[in-house]
């Protein structure tokens, strides 16, 4: 005669709940944990559950889970929500409907903005939001007052303009658009997704605004190359009696360096600290540097830093290096290098610009020496990565990256698209493909497969005839795929937004928004 020895677990749940006599048979049949959670009436109760759970092999059922996540929500109190906490990072492969459980608890809790920390974690790991996401995460700002933080600053970050719009409706329907805070962040949000119409609209149906909405549009305007609207903004704001601060003419500042604009840049930047008692700060030295550096005035922007209040950060000396390469200028390039690895030598940007720069002058003994300290050092290179959002789905690409099949598929779709753009003027700019052993022939086939031609070509594809292709780089966009831009707007007649670790970049009609200055 057989007989399953029953799991023995001290606690309120006796071996006769856990197990149950087959009348049959003299065994015991255990019974299925899921119908013990709603018995529970403590944490200890689950974990014993739990603990049963190994026996019968369901611990990595993703529905008991859920069950058990769920049971640890509905009384969110830190023991129980650190419970639930733990349960959701152990799930092999991460599920939105657990996040909202989790989410839901934490706008109950005394922790909601622990909702937030979640969230940015799931996002980083491909799991898709969806319509009951956003209501918690919401409720978990009102819980904490957090009116700034109330999901958009995450679709800023990503520049997700879908799940924005759909922020934005729900903002309105239940009222928050009454606050200011929110209006700005909206303003924030749908500037850093490319969509300065919608950030236009939003501040001018502020029935009331502050120095942050101000100066949030105004930002908007800088970094969407606008920056005739920003200065023209900034007298508006003169004219309403609202005092600006550092941000405000951060973003001044910003419009006039992507611009050009030198002398209005330095009356901006005097009108700081003389008129409103502004102290600069590194952000602020650093405008003015790239605005000298960005107009070929190099020698004085190696001054201007040189003679600075404060000690040179790797910013500033990075920022003087990239314009440097925008120049070649080798010989100050490579003044700046050194004392940037006086302080860092860690950074793979810093080889990578110099390495470029001195590829196009042709320097071929200085591009095998940094090569070889990278090697030496084991710096390795960052990959570019962009991402597109279609459908609202972020899809995202690396440069070069051909592990999926899909990818194999996108890259002949380039190759197709690439061919196309030749026949209309589109020349490669291969001076900036150089990598050691890399032949002539293959320099052309490592800038085809950018990131950003990766994630245009995805749009295409994927998206209606017409529809703006809105593109994220982590990386500022490089030269050539900045041309290739151009040449698909003008074919494609579609209007292509790229934000890349600078700026905006409207491609429309085969010109971009920067005025190739940026």
């Amino acid at each position: 005669m057989a007989i399953q020895t029953p799991l023995l677990i001290v606690g309120p749940f006796s071996c006769q709940e856990i197990t149950k006599k087959n009348s049959r048979k003299d065994t015991f049949t255990p019974i299925d944990p899921l119908a013990l959670v709603p018995k529970c009436k403590s944490l200890r109760d689950l974990k014993q559950i739990q603990a049963f759970s190994i026996k019968t092999q369901m611990q990595n059922d993703i529905f008991f889970v859920s069950k058990l996540i769920n049971f640890c929500t509905k009384n969110p109190t830190p023991a129980f929500m650190y419970h639930a906490h733990l349960l959701f990072d152990k799930i092999p492969q991460s599920d939105i409907v657990l996040f909202n459980f989790l989410a839901r608890g934490y706008a109950r809790s005394d922790t909601p903005l622990n909702a937030f920390v979640l969230f940015l974690k799931i996002l980083t790991l491909d799991v898709v939001p969806d319509f009951y996401t956003f209501p918690s995460l919401l409720k978990a700002c009102a819980g904490a007052e957090a009116l700034e933080e109330g999901v958009v600053s995450s679709c800023a970050l990503l520049g997700s303009l879908g799940f924005g719009k759909w922020v934005h409706e729900y903002v309105k329907k239940n009222g928050f658009d009454q606050y200011v805070k929110v209006n700005t962040a909206l303003i924030d949000m749908y500037a850093k997704c490319g969509s300065l119409a919608d950030a236009i609209s939003v501040f001018e149906s502020m029935p009331y605004r502050d120095t942050q909405a101000w100066s949030a549009m105004i930002m908007a305007y800088a970094i969407h190359g606008r920056a005739r609207c920003a200065i023209t903004l900034f007298q508006e704001m003169q004219n309403t009696q609202v005092n600006p601060d550092g941000i405000t003419f951060l973003g001044l500042l910003y419009a006039c360096n992507h611009s050009g604009l030198i002398e209005e840049g330095f009356r901006f930047f005097n009108s700081m600290k003389e008129n409103y008692r502004i102290v600069p700060g590194v952000k602020h030295y650093g405008c003015m540097l790239d605005l000298l550096a960005r107009a070929g005035r190099l020698t004085d922007a190696f001054k201007f830093l040189t003679e600075l209040p404060i000690p040179p950060t790797l910013l500033l000396w990075r920022t003087l290096l990239a314009a440097c390469s925008i120049h070649g200028n080798v010989d100050l390039g490579k003044l700046v290098l050194e004392r940037i690895f006086e302080l860092d030598k860690s950074h793979s940007g810093d080889y990578v610009i110099f390495s470029n720069m001195c590829a196009r002058a042709g320097k071929w003994e200085e591009v095998n020496y940094i090569w070889k300290l990278m090697k030496e050092r084991g710096i390795k290179k960052i990959p570019g990565c962009s991402s597109v959002e279609v459908n609202n789905v972020l899809h995202e690409f690396f440069s070069g990256e051909v592990t999926r099949i899909e990818h194999r598929e996108l890259h002949q779709e380039v190759d197709k698209l690439i061919e196309k753009l030749k026949l209309v003027g589109y020349v490669p700019d291969t001076s900036i493909a150089f990598r050691p052993g890399l032949k002539d022939e293959d320099k052309e086939a490592t800038l085809r497969y950018h990131s950003e031609k990766l994630a245009i070509t995805f749009g295409l594809l994927n998206s209606p005839p017409g529809k703006t292709i809105r593109v994220v780089k982590n990386l500022r966009i490089c030269g050539d795929c900045h041309s290739a831009a151009k040449f698909i707007s003008l074919i494609f007649k579609r209007n292509i937004i790229i934000r890349d670790l600078h700026r905006f970049h409207h491609f429309e009609g085969g010109n971009c928004s920067c005025g190739d200055f940026w």
